[in-house]
């Protein structure tokens, strides 16, 4: 589903270039799930924007479902974001002009894959059929990331990206809603990979990495969820 093959980047600075990826081999297969954790700053949100195609690497290769993003031009990644991913962030960026409604099927219409059924069931699991016809002002902040989250999945993307997806959250409002996100990328049969600073967050995916100075350490692998074979980073 997704490859990153020696992945550099980095950026200017008024004291030179500062590397934050150097040399990243990572792989993530089809309907799998991976925790990427790391100290901030470590470039954990970097390579995320990379595998999103919001930023080009220095050099390397992402290909995400066979498909070549490091060097595919901006209105094919753009085109890629809406058939092929689904993003959650830390911030919910949610349309405040449009309905709960109308926020959950935005996706899925840009992704041409608006399923009246799927739409329904996910109103209802989300918790938010009674407010359909809500605005993002009038939800609380976990009632806004739960539906962030369904308008990710509303269009049955094959990979989505979840940057922090709860720490916005108080504990048990974070519990619910990454409980329900888990529930939801299972059931659509989407891969999933998440930057979390969190261990306890990270311990409920089927994999871990930790990223430093721009370098993945190590993998471990969730004791309770056997590992696929031929996936990790190097």
């Amino acid at each position: 589903m997704l490859e990153m093959r020696d992945i550099h980047k980095a950026y200017a600075t008024p004291q030179g270039d500062l590397s934050v990826l150097d040399g990243v081999d990572l792989t993530l297969a089809a309907g799998a799930s991976l925790a990427l954790m790391g100290e901030s700053g470590s470039g954990k949100s970097t390579l995320l924007h990379l595998a999103a195609g919001l930023d080009t690497p220095d050099s390397g290769e992402i290909i995400l479902n066979g498909k070549h993003l490091s060097t595919a031009s901006e209105p094919e990644r753009a085109a890629l974001r809406r058939t092929q991913l689904g993003l959650v962030f830390q911030q919910f960026h949610l349309v405040p002009s449009l309905s709960v409604d109308d926020n959950l099927s935005l996706q899925a219409r840009l992704a041409g894959r608006d399923s009246p059924d799927w739409h329904q069931q996910l109103l209802s699991r989300l918790g938010l059929a009674e407010m359909a016809d809500r605005y993002p002002e009038q939800l609380s902040g976990g009632q806004q990331q739960r539906l962030a989250i369904g308008r990710a999945l509303a269009g049955r993307p094959a990979l989505l990206l979840a940057d922090e997806p709860t720490g916005n959250l108080d504990e048990t409002s974070a519990e619910a809603v990454l409980t329900l996100l888990l529930e939801l990328v299972r059931d659509s049969g989407c891969a999933l990979l998440m930057v979390t600073h969190s261990a306890r967050v990270a311990s409920r995916l089927e994999r871990r990495l930790s990223l430093s100075h721009g370098r993945l350490l190590h993998e471990d692998t969730a004791p309770d969820t056997p590992a696929a074979p031929d996936k990790g980073a190097r």
